[in-house]
């Protein structure tokens, strides 16, 4: 019964194609990785894990803050889902800034998508996350606009709930990137 998915049905078949694609870039790091190992353990050591972990604590938080929001929705709260809808924001605001840092120190060593192929892997895919972030605060921040006036939640909810599912595809993807580049 579609009436108790939260979002819109095509929202899913947008969601479970993107979980497609990760997943087959999932497959294309493990390729690269089996045939080079070596380049992808000294490469691996070269990333900040302090970073990593930022990010993940980052898109975590906002996680958490979003669902927090969405509840609040549910329940009318149209003040405290804008607060907690704000604090998700955030948390993907703060995630691109810890990245640029991160880029920026990279690229600062000498280090591009061209190093090795570890590096191209983590640039590009990295990268491509990063785009769903920046979709994701684009999103948040329609989010946040509807329930600063009163009522209009109510009337999005689907669209609330639909955003939210999309941000946390954005951080369960993440949390696979960061195994898979930082810690594996």
């Amino acid at each position: 019964n579609w009436a108790n998915i939260p979002g819109e049905p095509a929202l899913w078949v947008f969601l479970l194609g993107d979980m497609a694609l990760f997943s087959m870039m999932f497959g294309v790091i493990g390729f690269y990785r089996s045939h080079d190992f070596e380049t992808f353990v000294i490469s691996q050591a070269l990333l900040s894990e302090a970073h990593g972990v930022l990010n993940t604590v980052l898109l975590l938080t906002g996680s958490l803050v979003v669902a927090l929001g969405v509840q609040a929705a549910r329940r009318g709260s149209d003040r405290w889902a804008r607060h907690y809808l704000l604090l998700g924001l955030s948390t993907g605001v703060g995630f691109c800034v810890a990245k640029w840092f991160e880029y920026s120190a990279k690229i600062d060593a000498g280090i591009s998508p061209t190093t090795n192929s570890f590096f191209t892997n983590y640039f590009v895919f990295t990268g491509l996350h990063l785009v769903h972030v920046v979709i994701g605060i684009g999103v948040l921040a329609l989010m946040w606009s509807r329930a600063r006036t009163r009522g209009r939640l109510r009337d999005s909810m689907r669209f609330i709930e639909g955003g939210a599912c999309y941000w946390h595809l954005v951080d369960l993807l993440w949390i696979v990137l960061f195994a898979f580049l930082y810690l594996a």
